[in-house]
This record gives C-alpha cells, structure tokens and sequence, in this order.
C-alpha cells in the first residue's frame, strides 16, 4: 500500500498519542486499584464513553448499517477482545501484581504481534524493525531494573502476572484481527467503528460487573472515583482508541505495537510531573533507546 509520508508521521504521532492516554491509565488503574473493582471500572468507563460518543455515531451507524452487517461476528470479537476483554484483564491484574511486573509482561505485546502479523497476515517485520524491537526491549528494561540488571534477578511473579500475560495476548489479537480484516472495517467511518466495539463490548461486560455487585463491592461515588472514570471514558478510551484503530490502517499491526514500548517511558514522565517523582539517569537512557528503536522499526521502507 503506497502510503504518504505525512499519512505515516500523522499515523505514528497517534499511536504516540495513544500510549500516551493509556499510560495514565496505568496510573489509574494502579492508584484505584483498591477502590474501584476491575469490571466495575471497566463497565463504567465503557458505558461513559459510550453515552458521550452515540449522539456522533448514531447516524453514521445506521447510514453503514450495511457495512457492519456484512462485519457481522468479526465486530463482535473484536468488541470482545478489545473493549471486554484487555482492559478488564488489566485492572484485574493490577489488583494483585505490582506496576513492574505489569510493565514487565507488557514487553511481550510486540513480539506476539510480530509473531501474529507473520502468521495471519504474511506480514513479516523486515530485519531493522527486528533489531529497532531489540534495542527499544533493552531500553524498557534499563526502565524496569533501574539501570542494575541484577534487579531483574529478582523479580517474582504471582497471579496477576499470569492476567496480565493473557491480557497482552487479547490485545496483540484485537490488534491483528482488525488488519487482518480491515476489508470488512474499511467502509466504516473510524469513529462509527468505535462506537459498534463499545456497543458489543459492554454488554460483554455487563455480567462480570453484577457478579461484583452481588459480591458486594459497589462504587462509591465521590470527586475521586468519578475523575478517575472520566478520565479513563474520554482519554484512554475515546481519544485513544480512535487514534490506535487509525495506526493499524496505516502503518500495519507489528509497527503499531512497537509504540507500546513507550508506556513505561511516559509513566515516567506523568510521575515526575503529577507526583512530583524524580527522573533518574537511567530514566533518559531506557527512553532514548526506545525512542531509537521505534525509529529504526518504523522507518519507511521495503518490508512491513
């Protein structure tokens, strides 16, 4: 697909954009962790950004409505595994593994992509994006072990690391999945395309949410927890989600998820700014070595 240079910068600049909102995700995930459930969060954030979004895409829906008939059960899954499915594999992860560890299985989401583009697309990385994946994995673990190799050693690993894993694995599908069928996806308008992800994803939801309510947790509804799914309904949703649906069409599977890399290097950042946490040397070299990476990945040229 010949593609122009600005389409290409303007399609990276949105994956960017996107780690950039999810990586205040993290945070809330992390910081709510004992506050709100995981399915409680996630159905509330989903049914936020769908309320917001359907008086955009209530017409766009039915004018396509074709289009997403002749989709069928491939927006269901993806529905599913991007909406249901990763999200409420995060927060339910981040009720019993530490942020590390997160950060630390969330290394695995480009190589499965790799793997995953190579085996149901044909789609095979050329050999820099192979080498940019390398160096960018060098630098996010200069992030994880703090510049000493030897707190890699030890580290440990529980149940929520096994979440996680399972998590990043619905993730790298939703993400090749849409390439694979970006034929059926095509027609439909990005923003009208969310919205029937949201549509079919909530109600997927909704089950596991009235199990935790009948478990007794329920949501406090505070200045706190309402900011917190505001948050996670506008930007780590809306925003981010248009913007990362929008790379796969453009720049490919693989490469999209190269960019994944540099959650941890804005975790950083969003917590010297917002906690006031001190960046560390180590903290600038694992981002420039990332950032190397993801240039030499992404960089136009034969190849995926």
């Amino acid at each position: 697909m010949n593609l122009s240079h600005h389409s290409r910068r303007l399609a990276l600049f949105g994956l960017i954009l996107a780690n950039l909102c999810w990586s205040g995700n993290a945070l809330v995930a992390r910081a709510f962790a004992g506050e709100i459930a995981p399915f409680t969060l996630s159905f509330w954030r989903w049914l936020l950004a769908l309320v917001l979004l359907l008086p955009f895409v209530a017409r766009p829906l039915w004018l396509h409505r074709q289009a997403l008939c002749h989709a069928g059960w491939r927006l269901l899954l993806l529905g599913g595994l991007g909406i249901a499915g990763y999200n409420s594999l995060l927060y339910s992860a981040a009720q019993t593994t530490a942020a590390i560890n997160i950060s630390l299985v969330n290394t695995c989401l480009p190589l499965v992509t790799f793997i995953g583009a190579g085996l149901l697309l044909k789609e095979w990385p050329a050999r820099r994006a192979w080498w940019g994946m390398l160096v960018a994995v060098a630098g996010l673990l200069v992030l994880i072990s703090y510049g000493q190799w030897s707190r890699l050693a030890s580290l440990s690993f529980n149940q929520g690391d096994l979440i996680m894993l399972l998590a990043v694995l619905v993730w790298a599908l939703y993400t090749v999945l849409q390439r694979r069928w970006v034929s059926y996806l095509q027609p439909i308008p990005g923003l009208a395309l969310l919205g029937a992800f949201i549509l079919l994803g909530v109600p997927l939801i909704l089950p596991f949410y009235l199990y935790e309510l009948s478990q007794g947790e329920t949501l406090a509804v505070n200045v706190a927890n309402l900011s917190a799914i505001a948050y996670t309904a506008v930007f780590a949703s809306l925003l981010a989600y248009l913007a990362w649906n929008h790379g796969i069409r453009v720049i490919g599977a693989a490469r999209a998820a190269l960019t994944n890399y540099l959650m941890p290097v804005f975790t950083a950042l969003l917590g010297w700014l917002l906690l006031g946490e001190s960046l560390q040397i180590y903290h600038w070299l694992g981002a420039a070595m990332i950032f190397g990476g993801l240039l030499l990945a992404t960089r136009p040229g034969r190849g995926i």
